[in-house]
């Protein structure tokens, strides 16, 4: 077949000199070249060691017989910017990666890619880059965090704040804690959106089996980074192994299986309608409710449960969730992979090895997955909880709203002793638009996980995947669009059914109308810079927040 790159080379014949330059060799120039980008930068745990599993890449490039040129576009950390305007700009540079790798690609000739990241928002901003570039990929997930002493983890540092706040702890315990949370690179062990995503990968067919959950400090890591290296070669040369022959609707099935059943992170129902924008389809956030109804729920993660990343990966992994499934004959076993074999071939020797941390498909912990979407004249486009870390009884509940136009205000309410059990505190104008960017609502969750609080939340912003509780994120339309959410007052009576899936608050339809009449639209909280372009652009959490 006539590669891509040799192609172009005779149509630029500054091409060569210019590769030549950079430090190619002639013999490389008429080799399969694979574009290697990656995250990689000083950023934080996640991207901070990707230099060192890109050259593997490159490494395997070249036994294969090809030449890998090293792009990157580093993203930052939600974590780093948590309680700041900073964490405006982290749903946004998603687009700005996924963008950056249609830049490299498109501008110059590649046969193939190898992706490298490992946290929130690089992940889906490379998987959306590979989906719309649509050259041969292999996606490589950077690995997993391990787990800090007593099994401390990132996201038990808001309790740890809290707790230093109210005088139960002293600054020495405090310091401990922030100085053992991330003992090594990697995506967070607990079940946040990084892992959510790096899983996601593998379910979808993009990346290498087994590669999602091995731990970043681990040298099997470098040994999959370098045949991943191979793959991008071997499948440059094939027909139909292009991201759009891979990740089809049943492929997006599968992938919303395995979610359903390690309950995995809210945002994934942010990035998956994004990723399958890219290919080309509009993607129900309200699908996730057919396939969690139908998806046994198998593994009991931190936070919401006892065990970590390197606990799923010893017990077999992402390809021993879906061989569970398969038990059950809920997965499209017939699709294809990047390996050049097909998910049924793949998990057909993958063994659950720990029935504790894997329960087996007969004796789950509920006979439903872990997400649910809600809909009602709150959200008539949606929002999401993660039901299976809902306490019983909260998943039904009425309650009066305390409503906040932005995260810091309910915060200060909350720490001041303003809001009581049983409230629903609803935070809004944090959405794609209004925050704009749809700040991760993680401070206020952990400030009444840390008060030991019963409340619900609602808001049209978000949640990390380390979020417990009656959380309900994403709420569309959002208040800056003229939602519903915008027309709420405080002691409005909010009614939550979990189980049922509905989400309203209790006037009549009239009360609606008068209040949406009367509503006026707020000044945009930013009017200059990126942010601002983005909040033009942005369109629902609904559909992905993709950009018009």
């Amino acid at each position: 077949m006539q590669l891509k790159s040799q192609e172009m080379r005779k149509l630029a014949p500054e091409l060569d000199p210019l590769r030549i330059g950079t430090g190619w060799t002639k013999e490389d120039l008429g080799k399969v070249q694979v574009m290697v980008e990656s995250t990689y930068g000083d950023s934080h745990p996640g991207s901070g060691h990707l230099n060192i599993l890109v050259e593997e890449v490159r490494k395997g490039i070249a036994e294969e017989g090809g030449f890998g040129a090293r792009y990157n576009c580093t993203d930052i950390c939600d974590g780093e910017s948590q309680g700041t305007d900073g964490i405006n700009y982290s749903l946004a540079s998603r687009e700005m990666i996924a963008n950056m790798i249609e830049i490299h690609a498109n501008a110059t000739p590649f046969d193939a890619g190898v992706y490298l990241s490992s946290c929130d928002k690089g992940v889906p901003g490379n998987l959306m880059g590979l989906a719309r570039v649509n050259i041969p990929s292999v996606f490589v997930p950077g690995g997993t965090m391990n787990a800090g002493p007593e099994m401390l983890t990132l996201e038990q540092l808001g309790m740890y704040s809290a707790k230093f706040e109210r005088g139960e702890i002293d600054e020495e315990k405090l310091d401990w804690a922030k100085c053992n949370a991330c003992p090594s690179c990697g995506a967070c062990s607990f079940i946040g959106t990084a892992s959510t995503m790096q899983i996601m990968a593998e379910a979808l067919g993009l990346a290498l089996p087994g590669t999602a959950l091995m731990p970043a400090t681990s040298p099997d890591l470098l040994d999959f980074a370098r045949e991943a290296g191979r793959q991008a070669v071997r499948i440059a040369q094939m027909e139909n192994m292009r991201p759009s022959d891979i990740v089809t609707m049943d492929s997006f099935e599968n992938a919303i299986l395995v979610h359903a059943a390690i309950s995995g992170s809210t945002n994934c129902l942010l990035h998956l309608p994004a990723i399958a924008h890219e290919i080309g389809w509009d993607f129900d956030i309200s699908f996730a409710n057919e396939i969690s109804e139908k998806t046994p729920n198998l593994c009991h993660l931190a936070p919401a449960g006892p065990t970590y990343m390197e606990d799923l990966n010893e017990a077999g992994g992402v390809y021993a969730v879906m061989n569970e499934l398969n038990k059950k004959g809920l997965l499209h076993t017939e699709c294809m992979t990047v390996t050049g074999k097909t998910v049924g071939e793949n998990i057909k020797n993958c063994v659950n090895l720990n029935p504790e941390v894997i329960r087996p498909i007969d004796n789950p912990y509920s006979q439903t997955g872990g997400l649910a979407v809600l809909k009602g004249n709150i959200a008539p486009d949606g929002g999401v909880v993660k039901r299976s870390a809902v306490c019983d009884e909260m998943m039904v509940h009425e309650g009066p709203a305390r409503v906040f136009d932005c995260e810091e205000d309910a915060i200060a309410a909350i720490k001041g002793g303003k809001i009581v059990e049983g409230d629903v505190v609803v935070i809004r104008y944090e959405g794609p638009k209004g925050g704009p960017g749809m700040r991760e609502m993680l401070n206020p969750t952990a400030v009444i996980a840390g008060m030991g609080l019963k409340v619900a939340l609602i808001t049209d912003g978000r949640f990390s995947g380390a979020t417990r509780g009656a959380c309900i994120g994403h709420v569309s339309p959002e208040a800056m669009a003229g939602g519903p959410i915008a027309y709420l007052e405080d002691g409005d009576i909010i009614d939550i059914d979990i189980p049922n899936r509905k989400l309203n608050v209790l006037i009549s339809d009239e009360e609606m109308d008068k209040r949406k009449a009367n509503w006026v639209k707020p000044e945009p909280k930013v009017k200059t810079g990126y942010l601002s372009r983005y909040a033009k652009l942005t369109t629902s959490a609904s559909t992905g927040a993709v950009l018009e």
